[in-house]
């Protein structure tokens, strides 16, 4: 069904029905595309998420407008899908202009508005009738009977009042619908969106003991719109689906309106307005003020009641289950929780405990060849199979690795490591090791082939384990190493305070 997003009001008969209440919702996020590491973007994150709603909307005989307040701020009309109207939809439009200061500024450019400044000294309010000129971008510039001025640069409180609110700002991102009913109907309606301003990220945190390690995993959700959605079922998707790339498109009118002074001002304040989240948390406000005022009882009553018992101990982390979903992997939060506005969740992901790892030193053999000692790569390596204590798919992410060293919980290191199958290969690369050390020297060239030794040395006061990688046609071939693409593996074993060698030929390409 093709959609048609018209530019034009529709006609004045039309009664309007404003829909606030949301009676459900399921939010799956999916991860920014091409970002397998790397910090969610905190301003505005690159992803988008799937949004179904569920709201109940009494529609009056004849033709409507019915106005949906609160959806996601980056919502793409293209995607919007209504189900649940008697007779269809006839259009969609989202309403990109918000009730804010901003907002108001540009709607009522070229209007008149009235000045209202508040005399330091005596306390006198004035009134007086101005024209907006120019703004929000840049500052406001008004004109008065005395001329043309800066809002905020006179030195004295003052604010602008307008006559009304413009009835097409709307104090929340807001998609509109143009339906039809044959009769007055109380109808349950289903508006599903896809809708930018989302994003997620894996966050691993291991804790190192001897050969094993307990693995734990959070799962962040990122909304950088000023939507939030109460009570929400929530959902994540790992892996990259194919999405084409499209457009972006501008953010909705809103937000601070920032003002802007000549030089010679430079001690007049000015306000900073925000565009507040959709959910006031009122009824949060409300519990804690409860809470408040029944710990201030507490602390009174003390002295004459006996000790209360140990609080019991905090239930254990919600951890979200893993589902498949073709080649993605598919991720529900089992609890409803609220993806609020301008912020970020964390929920459990995984929890490993005595997962089998295996510490290495690597490097890559590089274009070094005079003989120079450089540190080697502290290397985890996991194996993701269920044998090793593990076998999942891993999202990419972050893992940071502590380690106990007498009484403190130190960080050993991080790495960033991509999206895992089950029964592949994780490895952490950690740090440079100034202990472990390696030296590649060239001793022997010719026009087929050249000479190279290897020399690892290990200053600490036990055996470690090494694994050089190795890009050279290696002649004759290698019985001991193993073949990884077109290079070779060397693994061996530094004795304590002692070294290792290996010479070997380097057959050129003809």
């Amino acid at each position: 069904m093709a959609l048609l997003f018209c530019l034009f009001a529709p006609s004045a008969q039309a009664d309007t029905v404003i829909s606030t209440r949301i009676d459900s919702v399921s939010v799956t996020v999916y991860r920014a595309p091409g970002r397998a590491a790397g910090a969610i973007d905190r301003n505005w994150p690159g992803s988008y998420a799937l949004v179904t709603e569920t709201r109940t909307v009494d529609l009056p005989q004849g033709e409507s407008v019915v106005r949906f307040e609160g959806v996601a701020e980056g919502l793409l009309p293209e995607t919007a899908i209504l189900s649940g109207m008697p007779r269809g939809v006839r259009e969609k439009n989202r309403d990109t202009r918000l009730l804010s200061p901003a907002g108001l500024v540009d709607a009522y450019l070229k209007r008149r508005v009235t000045l209202r400044r508040t005399d330091r000294a005596t306390g006198k309010v004035t009134e007086q009738d101005a024209i907006l000129s120019a703004g929000p971008t840049g500052g406001v510039i008004v004109q008065t009977a005395q001329g043309y001025e800066a809002l905020g640069c006179s030195g004295l409180p003052e604010r602008m009042l307008y006559a009304e609110a413009p009835k097409d700002l709307s104090p929340r991102p807001t998609l509109s619908v143009i339906a039809t009913s044959d009769r007055p109907t109380r109808a349950t309606l289903q508006l599903t969106y896809l809708a930018e301003g989302f994003d997620w990220s894996a966050s691993y945190v291991a804790d190192m003991k001897g050969e094993t390690l307990d693995l734990m995993a959070w799962l962040t959700v990122a909304n950088g719109g000023v939507t939030g959605f109460a009570d929400a079922q929530l959902n994540v998707i790992a892996g990259q689906p194919n999405r084409q790339p499209r457009v972006a498109q501008a953010r909705p009118t809103g937000g601070p309106l920032r003002l802007t002074c000549w030089p010679m001002d430079v001690t007049s304040t000015h306000p900073r307005w925000t565009l507040f989240p959709v959910d006031m948390p009122q009824a949060m406000m409300m519990d804690g003020a409860q809470e408040i005022m029944v710990t201030a009882q507490r602390r009174t009553e003390r002295a004459m009641m006996a000790p209360p018992p140990p609080p019991p101990p905090p239930p254990a982390p919600v951890v979200a289950e893993r589902e498949d979903l073709g080649d993605l992997k598919f991720y529900r939060v089992p609890v409803a929780v609220t993806v609020a506005a301008n912020s970020q969740k964390q929920v459990a992901l995984l929890r490993q405990p005595d997962v089998k790892v295996e510490r290495l030193y690597a490097a890559t053999i590089g274009g070094f060849d005079g003989g120079e000692s450089l540190p080697m790569t502290l290397r985890l390596r996991l194996q993701n199979r269920k044998d090793d204590g593990l076998g999942l798919p891993m999202p990419s992410g972050r893992v940071a690795v502590f380690e106990q060293m007498d009484d403190l919980r130190l960080l050993a290191g991080e790495a960033d490591i991509g999206d895992k199958a089950e029964g592949e290969r994780i490895d952490y690369d950690l740090a440079e090791s100034a202990d472990v050390r390696i030296a590649v020297r060239q001793v022997q060239a010719s026009r087929k082939s050249r000479g190279w030794t290897i020399a690892l040395s290990n200053a600490r006061p036990f055996a470690v384990t090494a694994e050089v990688t190795i890009p050279h046609d290696i002649t004759p071939r290698p019985t001991d190493m193993e073949r990884l693409g077109n290079a070779w593996i060397w693994r061996a074993t530094v004795p304590a305070n002692g070294k290792a060698e290996l010479a070997y030929t380097q057959r050129l390409p003809r």
